[in-house]
């Protein structure tokens, strides 16, 4: 009967696009990470590109002069990297970074939504402005790529989203209302995500690291010993992509084996 071959042609045709695409996806997956420039981004970058041979990077961020070392460390490492200047706080910035994405990779596999900017101050003397740059930087900037990379992977029913939150997310601190906030707001963001997203092929990940050494605690008189390498974050964040489809690990806590600042 024409109909039911033709049918059955359709299915196995997906079902080899399907094997294709996942296939693809492991061998040289193609993973976006915002706020790539420096500390933990850039970490992660670099461990993805030493530990998989073959990757494609997209890194995003303001500082494109940063970005473009960044990159060329990674490619030195074995990865394939492109510099993608956004300002994720701004809608049509991270629409135009999208497009420039899409026409250079085609899709995206992995998305680190990393993104993230620390202004302390006590509620009583933060102002409007202040709080509401801290919810755009940490907050409002996941919500906008998330949402300009997910639907194609709802198409295709596969990839990966990790949420970069903090102990601050789960727990509040003095002088970090602005801060504490978004962190909170983003842990809320990935448990919906996930809720909505886990039936569709997508994980979801929200990772929440404790004092973690980057250059903005330069100065700061705290040791970098008494801190957790951005590389171990990276590690994990990796690790957890590894994992068998079957798996996804929801959240990820870190702090420095000596505990919290």
């Amino acid at each position: 009967m024409p109909s039911s071959n033709g049918n059955v042609s359709s299915v196995k045709s997906k079902s080899n696009q399907r094997s294709f695409a996942s296939s693809a996806e492991k061998k040289s997956p193609v993973i976006l990470i915002t706020g790539a420039s420096q500390g933990i981004g850039a970490a992660i970058a670099k461990v993805f590109a030493r530990e998989l041979k073959g990757c494609r990077l997209a890194l995003v961020a303001r500082n494109e002069r940063n970005l473009a070392a960044v990159a060329k460390a990674c490619e030195k490492l074995g990865a394939t990297a492109a510099v993608f200047g956004c300002d994720v706080t701004d809608g049509k910035s991270v629409a135009a970074m999208a497009q420039a994405v899409f026409a250079r990779f085609r899709r995206v596999d992995v998305l680190i939504n990393n993104a993230g900017a620390f202004t302390p101050g006590p509620f009583a003397q933060t102002s409007v402005a202040a709080f509401d740059q801290m919810i755009a930087v940490n907050l409002r900037s996941a919500f906008l790529v998330t949402q300009a990379f997910l639907p194609p992977m709802l198409k295709r029913k596969s990839g990966d989203i990790f949420f970069m939150s903090s102990i601050a997310g789960l727990k509040a601190y003095p002088n970090g209302a602005g801060y504490c906030a978004a962190k909170f707001g983003l842990t809320g963001l990935a448990k919906v995500l996930r809720e909505e997203t886990k039936e569709q092929g997508i994980r979801v990940c929200c990772v929440h690291p404790g004092a973690t050494w980057s250059p903005s605690w330069s100065g700061s008189g705290v040791k970098p010993t008494r801190m957790i390498p951005a590389e171990d974050i990276a590690q994990a964040i990796l690790d957890t992509w590894r994992l068998s489809r079957r798996t996804v690990v929801e959240e990820i806590v870190l702090r420095p084996q000596l505990g919290d600042l």
